[in-house]
């Protein structure tokens, strides 16, 4: 999801072995979904409380550090067998532009209101559909290009350029967003041949030197408090990633994408809360216009794939 780059969607075995099964069926992909958006809202804010001590580019190495600590057992698990490919140049290329799509989301949190960085970030989905369409050669038709148009407006509501000087937080944030969606298209090339297991597992290979190098010039070491703030970062992505992911096993897209947007709300509430923050009109606006723009265009790509896997067999 946009805002953390560590892993793709993967369907990691035996998450919530025990406690999602006492939960109503009905109900377990949009709590999962909820609980999703709130992790993210949280290691978004841990990032900015942690910044006040520490380089963003520290932090990332160290988010992607310990991401690889919780992936390591399942990585065990699966077999390293599964690291053997013939792709290494789209790996290691999708890697480069993830490290720097999060070293940018990451300095962007350090400068800017948490609601107006989450607002912002629901844009990367928006370029996702756009690089299909204009790279990839997707077709993309009238409803979709609408919600794009929604979408991208809602953008220029919130960084209104020409109005107002474009901060340098929202600016990143933008830039990381089309990145993370240029990745993205990486790993619909990847998926084809690889597993999710292995696109996971590069995810994090790759990307700890990288933000390694890339902190080491502002490097300054971790106080315990530091080390467990930074401890929450990775505990918080770790949880959300997998919640997500097990909400889509658990409901239907189209039931449970909405809810990301809850993650708008959550950012609000802990801006407010810890950091004196109140989101302006035009973030809530600018936000509403693109998480719309962008839920709509993942419920339709969900929808047309069902329907494709189900006309498929009948061929």
């Amino acid at each position: 999801m946009p805002g953390d780059y560590s892993f793709p969607m993967v369907k990691f075995p035996s998450a919530y072995p025990l406690s999602i099964e006492r939960v109503p069926k009905t109900v377990r992909g949009p709590l999962l979904m909820l609980i999703a958006a709130l992790g993210f809202a949280a290691m978004h804010g841990t990032i900015r409380h942690v910044s006040r001590d520490l380089h963003p580019f520290e932090i990332a190495f160290f988010r992607n550090f310990f991401g690889f600590i919780v992936f390591l057992p399942v990585l065990y698990r699966a077999g390293f067998g599964i690291l053997k490919t013939t792709k290494m140049p789209l790996y290691i290329g999708r890697g480069v532009l993830n490290a720097a799509a999060m070293l940018m989301f990451f300095t962007a949190l350090s400068l800017i209101p948490l609601a107006q960085v989450t607002a912002l970030s629901f844009t990367a989905p928006l370029f996702g559909t756009l690089g299909a369409a204009l790279i990839l050669g997707e077709v993309v038709r009238i409803r979709r290009w609408t919600a794009l148009i929604i979408g991208f407006t809602g953008m220029l509501v919130i960084i209104r350029p020409g109005i107002i000087d474009v901060s340098t937080g929202a600016l990143l944030t933008v830039i990381s967003s089309m990145l993370w969606a240029c990745a993205l298209l990486m790993v619909k090339r990847l998926s084809e041949t690889e597993s999710s297991l292995a696109i996971s597992a590069y995810m994090v290979i790759i990307l700890m030197p990288i933000t390694l190098l890339a902190a080491i010039p502002f490097w300054a070491w971790p106080t315990w408090e530091n080390l467990f703030w930074l401890l929450l970062v990775g505990l918080f992505g770790s949880i959300s990633h997998v919640s997500l992911t097990e909400s889509f096993k658990h409901a239907d897209a189209s039931a449970v994408l909405p809810l990301d947007f809850t993650k708008l709300i959550w950012a609000s509430l802990i801006g407010y809360l810890f950091f004196m923050e109140v989101p302006d009109l035009w973030t809530l606006v600018g936000g509403v216009m693109i998480a719309g723009g962008a839920i709509y265009i993942g419920v339709r790509e969900a929808r047309l794939k069902k329907q494709a896997a189900e006309v498929k067999p009948a061929s």
